[in-house]
């Protein structure tokens, strides 16, 4: 009877950002909201660009697509429970409902950063060894990296899961962030959490850095082989096709360094909090423009569906004159 009172908990209350004024919260809200279409609209709109257009048919745009269908859900799984916490006086998350948010949050996390990985490996390529670039990166490579990416990070993340799952819940229930994340999750436990909590650290961790290590791998090679190119002009564009990815980069492993991959109880749950926010939020909403406004092919790509869609209502309007 005992031990099924410890773990009879079915509902968790999240905290998230109660501390502000009504009048901040709706503020809040309307920003929440307005980056959240903005978002999803602008991660479609990447989508939709490279599918229709053949210029934009090659190994990296692929990568991006899948970077850009993994945004939205990324920023769909803490979103839009974090706007409806902000209107409601209730905030809770069922048990069952809060782990698969962790879940999906983690999973998908990990899966960016072997995403990113592959997309340095694809750049790589591209630069270094120039003419081997269409045999290396075939379309079967490419589907592969990519199904890897997914299902190797589904799989890690479950064993993470695995450990969660042993945790018991008996009391208190108020989770001080405004999603499932782990740090709040091990506080509530009322189990010894200290073998899950290495465990969790080691593997968050070991995801993070090791992915940054061979991203830099990538690129002190390419930078190296950037500097062997003769031509001013040759530099200058070879650069350009990294810009997009180093800035994503220091985005990315900038807020998930200082989130997971330092001691714990540097920083109070409020500051990450905040620091979390910017990673579920922020990126996911610059992620579109990262890859469209600083590249010439998907600008143009841009505009000229742009023009047909424009042309094609001009045409439907004059039929219905």
């Amino acid at each position: 009877m005992e031990e099924r009172n410890e773990t009879a908990l079915s509902e968790f209350i999240l905290l998230g950002f109660s501390s502000l004024g009504e009048k901040q919260k709706i503020f809040l809200f309307l920003i929440l909201l307005l980056t959240y279409l903005i978002t999803v609209m602008g991660n479609v709109v990447i989508i939709f660009i490279v599918w229709v257009d053949r210029r934009l048919h090659s190994p990296m745009y692929f990568f991006i697509v899948n970077l850009s269908f993994l945004e939205i859900w990324f920023t769909s799984v803490t979103s839009p429970k974090l706007m409806l916490d902000l209107l409601s006086i209730s905030r809770t998350i069922s048990f069952h409902g809060c782990m698969a948010q962790t879940f999906f949050y983690f999973t998908l996390g990990a899966t960016e950063f072997t995403l990113l990985v592959v997309m340095s490996f694809d750049r790589y390529v591209a630069i270094c060894c120039p003419l081997q670039y269409a045999t290396i990166m075939n379309q079967r490579l490419c589907i592969q990296l990519v199904l890897g990416s997914w299902l190797g990070s589904f799989i890690v993340i479950s064993v993470r899961m695995v450990l969660i799952s042993k945790l018991r819940f008996c009391g208190p229930n108020v989770i001080n962030h405004f999603f499932c994340d782990n740090t709040p999750l091990f506080l509530l436990s009322c189990t010894d959490t200290s073998g899950v909590r290495r465990a969790d650290s080691i593997l968050s961790t070991t995801i993070v850095l090791s992915s940054l290590c061979l991203i830099m791998l990538s690129y002190v090679s390419i930078f190296f082989s950037i500097l062997r190119i003769p031509t001013t002009t040759g530099r200058q564009k070879a650069f350009a096709t990294c810009g997009s990815h180093l800035t994503a980069l220091a985005l990315v492993y900038g807020s998930c360094i200082v989130l997971y991959a330092r001691p714990s109880g540097s920083f109070s749950l409020d500051v990450n909090k905040g620091v979390a926010l910017l990673n579920t939020v922020l990126y996911p909403f610059l992620n579109p423009f990262i890859y469209s406004l600083r590249n010439k092919t998907v600008k143009l790509a841009l505009r000229e569906a742009f023009g047909r869609g424009t042309k094609s209502c001009e045409m439907l309007l004059d039929s219905y004159r």
